[in-house]
């Protein structure tokens, strides 16, 4: 899959779930399950509830998503 096929939304997190994904709510506020790339995990940046996020979603999973960005406060 190429980068032009991801949907790319912001969202907030609402929720931590176990092993390290989030429920998200997206702006047009559908709210789906994402977790850390693995960048995000790399540079130990801690992803909080309230936090503004840009996930990466994939057109054959619309539920699912991967976070990419955390926005600074």
């Amino acid at each position: 899959m190429t980068k032009q096929e991801l949907i790319v939304q912001d969202g907030v997190i609402l929720d931590m779930l176990p092993d390290a994904h989030y429920r998200v709510q997206l702006e047009q506020g559908d709210v789906i399950s994402a977790y850390p790339s693995g960048k995000i995990k790399q540079r130990y940046i801690k992803i909080l509830i309230g936090d503004k996020v840009k996930v990466e979603i994939s057109p054959y999973d619309p539920q699912t998503g991967r976070i990419v960005y955390r926005y600074k406060k």
